[in-house]
């Protein structure tokens, strides 16, 4: 209760004691006659160590350094508008979306109908390495800027190729000299 009449008396150290019901009274009579009361008494300037928010046990530190900033030019020049990149813009996000919903039928599909077809099966495979492999891509993208992170976003880039042509040749092995997927989670689905 006092917290919310009065913060500073919670930010105080352990010599002050806590308020008793009788001065919590007098002091909401008080500031229900001053109106500006209660606003300029948040409003006081503190030293450090009250700051900290009355149930904070520790101070707001950052995980993680900021990246570095770069500044290019001056407050008065425009902001370069880049040349339009189609392929990366309108159909890039069309193709997204396209194999994202052809991987709905493909899953559901030897299921539902009961033949198990190594031409579905490898059709399933490779569009799921494309739909993992443009997802990370994606992400590699959006969180590692290439003008402020270029070596990050250049390694993180090539381990993601390296990650899906490893994936691609791991899943071509399991299609051709296992039972392949849609076999192994059948089997899965029915121990």
């Amino acid at each position: 209760m006092a917290s919310l009449l009065r913060p500073s008396l919670l930010r105080q150290g352990p010599a002050v004691a806590a308020p008793s019901s009788r001065f919590l009274s007098t002091v909401t009579r008080q500031t229900a006659l001053r109106p500006g009361a209660l606003a300029a008494s948040w409003q006081k300037p503190t030293t450090t160590t009250q700051r900290v928010a009355a149930f904070h046990a520790t101070q707001r530190q950052q995980i993680l350094p900021p990246l570095p900033q770069k500044i290019q030019g001056t407050a008065n020049d425009p902001v370069p508008v880049p040349a339009p990149e189609y392929v990366h813009g309108s159909y890039h996000w069309t193709f997204e979306r396209l194999v994202a919903t052809g991987l709905i039928p493909l899953t559901i599909a030897p299921f539902a109908a009961g033949s198990l077809n190594p031409l579905t099966d490898s059709i399933l495979c490779a569009l799921l390495v494309i739909h993992s492999h443009t997802g990370f891509e994606s992400c590699i993208i959006d969180y590692f800027p290439k003008n402020r992170v270029p070596k990050t976003r250049a390694a993180a880039m090539w381990a993601l190729r390296i990650a899906t042509v490893t994936l691609g040749v791991a899943l071509y092995s399991f299609e051709t000299n296992d039972v392949g997927i849609t076999e192994a989670v059948s089997r899965l689905w029915h121990a």
